[in-house]
């Protein structure tokens, strides 16, 4: 198969500006997917499913029947013999053999900002320092300048409670997302469809073609006179932008979150909402070479608290995991029947846990002993990491901090979580803090 030839982001703007790529790339997009797909020397990729709130591991993947803590919930069996999980995620449980269910989570962090902030970078929030986060860090280590699609895309996160743990933080503009949808609001029934369009991609039909080529070019070269003399993070940040949206707009790319090219019967499987067409745009884009994708699922008309279930937590429990369970389960189908599971780290977890005791039918932040999940690419499948207690309360066996297991995450991924980055402050910091260590029974 013939290769696209690596561009420089200058060639790649200069032929945009020119109008080159819009009219001579039909069906690149498609081409590029599929040779990706079979790469053998394809980098691998990470799908983060971020739970905002702290979804309840009790009645999730460590139930405790039998027990008063235990709760409404039945297990069910998976497809691992002796691993069992919650009755209201049966399409996953298929998909078991595939993940390593991280049972021992303690992180010891029960705010929402602080406990985000900390899973999503593995460092506390203190001083100065401006820590990126891990979507930031692992797009940097695996992405490429030289590609029209961005190196990280963040589809609908729920950015209001902890803002700066979804930023590029010290590393830069280059390396902040793409947001797609806003999960600070509620989007359900159709609103999905306009959620997960990128915002202008195309100019206004008033304006010609070599119009808005003229326009573009001028801006560019005004915005690099402003950052050669007015040098900062503000400028850059407008300039990334820009570049970044200049690739979108010329180029084929931007047909990758055209969900309109998936049959329907893909898209009723993920589930028509937000969360399960954000899971179907992120198997599109991680097959088009996207290192970095995540997906949030939160707070939603059903269920304006998402996963922070104090009140009622059963019934919204379940409510959340109608739309988890289709939405994930066809996502890892989705990977491994286009050969791309192997090379896909699959990530689902939220900021911590809820209390194993009930409190009038709700449960409470808890980050003592909880639940993550790896699975796909870089992981050994069909085991259960760590143990808690009978009544929940307490890690029993191999105790995950939240550095250990974001160092297991970069080791997946095939990233030494050692490496250093210049900071904001003139010292270098390492990806992971030097204190973590890898889960290396999960590692394949």
């Amino acid at each position: 198969m013939t290769r696209l030839p690596t561009l420089s982001r200058r060639d790649w703007l200069r032929l945009s500006t020119a109008g080159v790529l819009g009219a001579s790339m039909s069906g690149w997009l498609e081409s590029l997917a599929a040779d990706t797909a079979s790469n053998p020397q394809r980098k691998r990729s990470c799908i983060l499913l971020w739970m905002a709130g702290g979804p309840s591991q009790t009645d999730t993947f460590d139930l405790k029947p039998g027990h008063a803590n235990g709760g409404e919930f039945k297990e069910i069996a998976t497809s691992v013999p002796g691993i069992k999980i919650g009755e209201h995620l049966p399409k996953v449980a298929t998909h078991v053999k595939h993940m390593a269910i991280v049972r021992s989570m303690s992180t010891k962090e029960g705010d929402h900002q602080r406990a985000t902030f900390y899973l999503r970078t593995g460092y506390l929030p203190q001083g100065p320092i401006q820590y990126p986060s891990i979507g930031s860090l692992i797009s940097k280590e695996l992405g490429s300048d030289d590609t029209a699609l961005p190196n990280f895309v963040s589809i609908a996160p729920n950015r209001f409670l902890s803002p700066a743990a979804f930023g590029s933080g010290f590393l830069g503009p280059q390396f902040a997302p793409l947001v797609v949808g806003d999960g600070n609001g509620v989007f359900q029934g159709n609103n999905y469809e306009q959620a997960l369009k990128v915002q202008d991609l195309q100019p206004s039909s008033e304006i010609s073609r070599a119009q808005a080529d003229a326009r573009i070019d001028l801006m560019h070269g005004l915005a690099n006179d402003f950052v050669s003399s007015r040098p900062g993070i503000a400028p850059l940040s407008h300039q990334a932008a820009y570049s970044r949206a200049v690739r979108l707009m010329r180029t084929d790319a931007a047909r990758a979150f055209d969900l309109h090219e998936e049959p329907d019967q893909v898209r009723d499987r993920y589930g028509r909402n937000l969360f399960g067409q954000g899971c179907l745009l992120a198997r599109r884009l991680v097959e088009r070479g996207v290192p970095f994708v995540e997906v949030s699922l939160g707070y939603t008309n059903e269920v304006p608290v998402g996963w922070d279930t104090h009140q009622d937590n059963f019934n919204n429990v379940k409510k959340l995991c109608g739309v988890l369970d289709p939405a994930w389960a066809t996502l890892m189908s989705d990977l491994e029947q286009r050969g791309l599971l192997d090379s896909t780290l699959v990530v689902w977890m939220g900021e911590f846990g809820r209390t194993p005791t009930i409190r009038d039918k709700g449960r409470d932040h808890f980050p003592n002993a909880w639940s993550t999940v790896l699975a796909g690419g870089g992981i050994k499948g069909g085991q259960v990491v760590g143990k808690t207690s009978k009544d929940g309360m307490k890690v029993e066996e191999r105790a995950v901090p939240a550095p250990d297991f974001l160092s297991t995450v970069c080791r997946a991924l095939g990233i030494d979580p050692d490496k250093q980055n210049d900071s904001n402050v003139g010292r270098p910091i390492r990806i992971v803090e030097k204190t973590a260590h890898p889960i290396k029974e999960v590692l394949a």
